[in-house]
């Protein structure tokens, strides 16, 4: 058994969600949150070298001998499935492990809002997943997946780096296809895809304009398209998107949106009010024909307030639904505080000392 998976089973036994482990420091333990050391040694670089290289192939050594970062997914056995990330850094070889629950999440049990079950029932556009990295996007895509997986007779194909929720066919079939393994990068994968007779393409990440032109070509052209984006609101994404594309192209750029965008869903992950979980709390955004029009008009700082008044719809601003989750003791209101773009509305519900005196200093 690989050394390290004793790291991973204390990780998973205190119910932790990620391992890290780096040069010149004990492993590090995330629990709701918070990074945590263990009672453990300093790793110098020679062991960590051995604990890592325990667990890679022959092929997956050489490239990192070489430099390279690897992105993979490991089993440990009788404790769980990691997605995986080694790297270089300057003291030395670093890793990070993400547990993936074996359970597949479902719309219920992670609490997301009933309109995107409205938005899966599109047969073609483009639904779209944001967030800061380890804020639960991959998640949410698997519960949506894991929707259409029971509910629709369709092809669903999934472009995946690295592959984490494992998806048994159901009512659609279910194809999971892993960058570096099975197709080289996001782009090829989703040419591929597109000769693969699919109903449904999801994109782990959209990093480049290359994957994101291919995935609007595959939303145009009569299928459905779920993706992810490193971006923190709605407005956000759409700038991001037309930025993105050659200056000759935006205005194609902003007719797709308007007509094939079915939504954006933005998403943080808070620690529970109790501070004993995590919760994670959403901004959405509807295409309508109002915002089209915003969009259209280069007006998409107006959309807010479109959102806003758009609760009838299903729609909601991240600091509504962060208020609400306050207000209601869903969730820690130092931590919503942080991520509330108007602050000042969090003020009666903030315990910490010295957030609320940065928020009396503020104009």
């Amino acid at each position: 058994m690989p050394r390290l998976d004793a790291f991973l089973k204390l990780a998973r036994e205190q119910g932790c969600s990620d391992l890290h482990l780096a040069v010149g420091l004990p492993p590090l333990l995330r629990m709701y949150g918070d990074v945590l050391p263990i009672k453990f040694r300093d790793l110098d670089e020679r062991e960590l070298k051995t604990y890592l290289s325990e667990v890679l192939t022959p092929t997956q050594k050489k490239r990192f001998e070489k430099g390279e970062d690897l992105d993979f997914s490991y089993s440990a056995e009788n404790i769980g499935r990691f997605r995986v990330n080694f790297y270089h850094k300057s003291s030395g070889p670093g890793a990070a492990f993400r547990y993936v629950p074996e359970a597949l999440p479902t719309m219920e049990s992670l609490g997301l809002p009933p309109v995107l079950g409205k938005m899966l029932d599109h047969q073609q556009g483009m639904i779209l997943v944001t967030g800061s990295t380890g804020m639960g996007k991959s998640t949410t895509l698997a519960a949506l997946i894991n929707e259409i997986n029971h509910n629709r007779n369709v092809n669903i194909i999934s472009l995946e780096d690295p592959i984490e929720f494992i998806h048994p066919s159901h009512k659609a079939q279910v194809i999971q296809r892993e960058i570096g393994t099975h197709v080289p990068d996001f782009v090829q994968g989703l040419r591929a895809a597109l000769r693969e007779d699919p109903d449904v393409i999801l994109v782990g990440e959209l990093r480049d304009m290359e994957s994101l032109v291919m995935a609007m070509t595959a939303a145009e052209t009569g299928h459905l398209v779920l993706a992810t984006m490193h971006t923190t609101s709605a407005v956000k994404t759409i700038d991001r998107i037309i930025d993105s594309l050659p200056v000759e192209q935006r205005q194609q750029g902003k007719t797709f949106l308007s007509q094939n965008l079915i939504g954006v869903v933005s998403q943080v992950l808070l620690k529970t009010a109790s501070g004993h979980g995590r919760r994670a709390i959403f901004e959405i955004m509807v295409m309508t024909r109002a915002i089209a029009h915003l969009l259209l008009e280069d007006k998409t700082h107006m959309i807010p307030a479109q959102i806003q008044t758009g609760r009838d719809k299903g729609m909601v601003l991240m600091d509504q639904a962060l208020l609400e989750a306050v207000e209601l003791k869903q969730v820690d209101p130092n931590e919503a505080c942080e991520y509330a773009i108007d602050k000042n509305r969090f003020k009666p519900f903030v315990t910490d000392a010295g957030l609320i005196i940065q928020l009396d200093h503020e104009p």
